[in-house]
């Protein structure tokens, strides 16, 4: 065991329920294949769990009509909530650990913001051709012009905090600057609207709802690839972000490159968050509070087991927000954006009551 292994082993803490890490594990897939199936299941039209499975199996079903309702529309909104949901809160543990700030989140370095930027480009500035036929004819978040436009904010916005990292040596300096950089691109944004038409602004506040129903099943294999690779990418670093732990000083004595792990993370970070934000629009809260509740439910700061159990702990949460959201019987569907900021924020404030002090994590 390294000294790095041993320093975290000798930090962890005992889960609070009593139980074995790999019976936890099981148990949150479990509950991510429950709600999984609820999520195919309810909405306007109501199916039942047994007929979801049929379908998912391949077997026959008295409706015919379930049968389009589950693959075209509800899978793959199901699929991108998991997928959302893990990125997010992979995304949020590692700035977390990064910068050793429990407030951190996917969108502390502006690279949400700079996706909003660019969709804002798109829509407040090029007429109803762009926002309105986009929005209403080939979906909201799912039309590939506001996920191009997303994904050229995001990635501009990244390139500039890469600059900005070769010259700035200290995290939470950086961390500073890219706050500044967000609310720079918000004020961009702000400006435009105040001289947008009323439809524009209309048509841009629609996105920033965040909606999970956007990505249509032709984008679905994109948008798998690419969160799928940001994942490997996160795991791969686990053991830096373990030495990250010990100080960037002990870090370095162990044969840590600060600037080149620093790098990667901000890269795997935007992959994640980025891709997110350009087929879904901006969701927050599931970065900033999934990783406080994978810490405190299993006692551990390793991230060779925080960031499966993150991810999948992420997943189970935004399969739950797109469930309330949804409105079971009701046409009606809420922002998910909303729903997020809703359940994350108390997740938030219930683990600072249980451990009182979050800077221990670090």
């Amino acid at each position: 065991m390294t000294n790095s292994e041993n320093h975290i082993a000798t930090t962890n803490q005992t889960n609070p329920f009593g139980l074995s890490r790999s019976i936890l594990f099981g148990i949150s897939i479990a509950v991510l294949a429950m709600l999984f199936l609820v999520d195919l299941g309810l909405g306007s039209v109501s199916i039942p769990p047994v007929d979801v499975l049929k379908l998912l199996s391949g077997q026959q079903v008295e409706n015919e009509l379930w049968h389009k309702i589950v693959y075209m529309i509800r899978l793959p909104k199901s699929i991108t909530a998991v997928l959302a949901g893990g990125a997010l809160a992979v995304a949020g543990l590692q700035m977390q650990t990064l910068f050793r700030n429990p407030l951190a989140g996917p969108s502390v370095l502006g690279i949400t913001a700079g996706a909003s930027l660019g969709v804002a480009l798109v829509m407040l500035t090029t007429g109803g051709v762009a926002s309105i036929y986009t929005i209403r004819q080939l979906g909201m978040a799912g039309s590939w012009l506001i996920v191009i436009a997303s994904a050229t904010g995001s990635g501009l916005v990244m390139a500039l905090i890469l600059m900005l990292s070769a010259r700035i040596k200290d995290n939470i300096s950086l961390l500073i600057v890219g706050i500044m950089i967000g609310n720079i691109t918000i004020s961009i944004v702000s400006i435009w609207q105040y001289f947008s038409a009323p439809e524009q602004i209309q048509d841009y506040l629609m996105w920033t709802f965040g909606s999970l129903g956007g990505v249509t099943s032709s984008q679905l294999s994109i948008f798998i690839g690419i969160i799928s690779i940001g994942l490997i990418m996160a795991f791969i670093g686990s053991k830096p972000l373990n030495t990250l732990l010990l100080g960037e000083n002990y870090a370095r004595s162990l044969g840590l490159n600060i600037k080149l792990t620093r790098i990667y993370l901000i890269v795997t970070t935007s992959i994640l968050a980025g891709t997110v934000t350009g087929f879904s629009g901006p969701i927050a809260f599931v970065g900033i509070a999934v990783p406080h509740l994978s810490r405190s439910l299993l006692g551990t700061s390793d991230h060779r087991v925080l960031i499966p159990a993150t991810m999948v702990l992420g997943a189970i949460l935004m399969l739950f927000c797109d469930i309330i959201a949804q409105l079971p019987g009701s046409q009606i569907s809420l922002p998910i954006n909303a729903i997020t900021a809703l359940l994350g924020s108390p997740v938030v404030v219930w683990v600072i009551l249980k451990n009182r002090n979050l800077r221990t994590a670090f």
